[in-house]
């Protein structure tokens, strides 16, 4: 079987809107699991027990089960319980995005938790209350820290987002999947899409090795 590359250039327009969307996907689900992810990392370290109970729970449950599955729960099971017809797109935000969270959620807690002590008692010392030092002492300097893992995140999201192609939306690899029914060039459309792939993800780490060196990330 002959190499086919006009199917390649052919093709190259709809998999490159198919890679749109999955960046689209990528960052609003990013998006939503930073703000989750802040707020239960948080949490998980707070002195509320009953709070910290709940944030582990919900890191444990979202960190133990696939994403697929949760995806297939998300867009199947929960509306037979609210009644209300979910869309493909809504799906894939919402389960990526809180899938996410539980993972950020950790990756703030690690950064959080590097800080000495000493920065928080500093700012309570200078009459702020534990979220006013939270927010402008310890997380200052926990960002910087927290910028490779979440660049890490990102890019392990992006490829992940290829699973959202089992509930019909047609990001990078649905896209693929159906010009490949259509023209049968297996070969030629998987290693577009390949490609495609790793552009984002070098290019996202490239992005990432700037940002570390400029805020001088060690």
């Amino acid at each position: 079987m002959d190499f086919d590359y006009s199917l390649i250039i052919n093709s190259f327009p709809l998999l490159l809107e198919g890679a749109f969307i999955t960046i689209k996907i990528t960052v609003l689900s990013v998006a939503i699991g930073i703000v989750v992810g802040f707020l239960t990392g948080t949490v998980r370290i707070s002195n509320i027990k009953p709070l910290r109970i709940l944030s582990i729970c919900y890191i444990n449950f979202m960190r133990g089960t696939p994403l697929l599955v949760q995806l297939f729960f998300v867009y199947f099971a929960l509306p037979l319980f609210t009644g209300l017809r979910i869309s493909p797109f809504f799906a894939a935000i919402f389960t990526c995005g809180i899938n996410s969270g539980a993972y950020i959620a950790e990756i703030f807690r690690a950064g959080i938790q590097s800080i000495d002590d000493g920065q928080m008692e500093a700012g309570r010392s200078l009459g702020m209350n534990w979220v006013q030092a939270m927010w402008l002492v310890v997380m200052p300097q926990a960002f910087k820290r927290v910028i490779p893992p979440l660049g890490n995140e990102f890019i392990a999201l992006l490829k992940d987002s290829s699973l959202v192609s089992v509930i019909g939306f047609e990001e990078l690899t649905r896209r693929g999947q159906l010009i490949i029914a259509r023209t049968y060039g297996s070969v030629e459309i998987w290693l577009s899409v390949a490609i495609l792939y790793l552009i984002m993800t070098l290019t996202i780490s490239r992005i990432i090795s700037y940002m570390e060196s400029r805020y001088e990330i060690k």
